[in-house]
């Protein structure tokens, strides 16, 4: 079966075909939709797809949030308020049920949908028997290929002598990666949300036109920018746990390095992991870096900030890239976050690692304001093309092309016959 690799460098660059049938979905997701990180992104991908057309029958562990109209949902670890104890079963027990169950319902919904849609861990006993039945599936990849994130975040632990607690999700776990690459296997596409996904799929030997792109999004009725900008001192933030993987120590260095950090503000607005922490003492002392902890007021802060800083060595999709965009603050990212991140466009981009250029883009935009606002004006440009709605929409074009990619590969294989 031969899929589309998807581009989203703007509207006039999808290869979309409308007009096709109505898509009926099975959303299958093994963890509690509609709460926090993963689960939210499920979540508004549902509501996304609503919107787009799409009949959504969502099968996911329970259901947190409200749904949009027309779109049912069959919990497999809850029944009305009770919900199975992820924490007293065990995480990848309770992952292992919620698979177990959609693919024991999956027989009476031949004929009802079109494709099923899977998530990590929660998957492998699904996609068998999809493919058993015939019914095309798609797997979402929230973040890189697993093997690789494994051994990027190792290497730069051991780099900065940060050892990985043995239960973080980047620790290297046998048993985990063995179970998602049978997934990967499995699955009809692999759903990808960045092009830098897609590249460590393709260094890993899987094939790109398994590779079905779209994209993560924003909720611009949260994020958008202030009706003036309000005198500060030039203000970076960081937001999300604070994790090696994340960069916060490449941050650091350029801004203590960079003129910005003599009268400007680095806000952490996250945890940071205490052995992290440990190794970022002196940096985090500087009375210009302010820990903020945990914050319930990001969407306040990206308003209150000049530059959004993230310098990940690993990325499946910045979303904090395009909430700050929608909220008039100017992406300074990595190569590894999403090509959404235009450098000289809409923001700075730098090499994974690249602390001197990182220290040059700081330096840069805290003394020409003029690029700064040509930059946050590029960026609320593109915001609209990446809201949660607009997503809705990539994501039921990649399901029209696995199926109609099923439908080719089932005909030609009947004519062989």
């Amino acid at each position: 079966m031969t899929l589309a690799t998807w581009s989203v460098s703007g509207p006039e660059s999808r290869c979309y075909r409308r007009g096709v049938d109505r898509i009926r979905v099975l959303y299958s997701f093994p963890h509690r939709l509609g709460t926090g990180r993963i689960c939210y992104t499920a979540w508004e991908q549902v509501r996304g797809l609503a919107a787009a057309g799409a009949d959504v029958l969502v099968g996911a562990a329970s259901v947190e949030r409200e749904l949009p109209a027309g779109v049912e949902a069959r919990p497999t670890l809850a029944r009305g308020r009770a919900r199975v104890p992820f924490r007293v079963v065990g995480q990848h027990r309770a992952l292992a049920l919620h698979d177990r169950i959609v693919a024991r319902r999956l027989p009476g919904l031949v004929g009802q949908i079109d494709l099923v849609h899977t998530w990590p861990l929660g998957a492998l006993e699904t996609l068998r028997c999809a493919k058993r039945l015939g019914i095309p599936t798609v797997l979402e990849r929230p973040n890189a290929h697993t093997r690789f994130a494994y051994e990027v975040v190792r290497a730069e632990c051991e780099r900065i002598g940060v050892p990985l607690p043995p239960d973080h999700e980047h620790a290297y776990n046998e048993g985990v990666l063995r179970k998602e690459e049978a997934e990967y296997e499995l699955a009809d596409a692999l759903l990808c949300p960045s092009e830098f996904v897609v590249r460590t799929f393709v260094d890993q030997g899987v094939p790109r036109e398994k590779l079905v792109r779209h994209i993560y999004g924003y909720d611009e009725t949260t994020f958008y920018p202030a009706e003036e900008r309000v005198e500060r001192p030039f203000t970076a933030l960081f937001v999300g746990v604070a994790a090696v993987r994340k960069g916060l120590h490449f941050a650091l260095e350029a801004w203590l390095r960079s003129p910005a950090s003599r009268d400007g503000r680095f806000l952490i607005a996250g945890e940071v992991l205490p052995a992290y922490a440990e190794r970022l003492d002196r940096q985090l002392a500087h009375p210009g870096v302010q820990v903020l902890g945990h914050r319930t007021d990001v969407p306040e802060l990206m308003r209150e900030s000049d530059v959004l800083v993230l310098p990940s060595i690993e990325e499946g999709f910045g979303l904090v890239c395009t909430e700050a965009m929608g909220s008039g603050c100017v992406p300074l990212v990595s190569d590894a976050c999403t090509e959404i991140c235009r450098d000289e466009e809409n923001a700075l981009v730098h090499a994974v690692g690249d602390v001197a250029t990182l220290e040059e883009q700081f330096t840069r935009l805290r003394r020409d304001p003029a690029l700064l606002a040509e930059l946050r004006a590029g960026g609320l440009r593109t915001a609209p093309q990446v809201t949660w709605t607009e997503a809705g929409v990539v994501l039921l074009e990649a399901y029209r092309a696995v199926v109609q990619a099923d439908a080719r590969f089932a005909e030609a294989a009947a004519a062989a016959r």
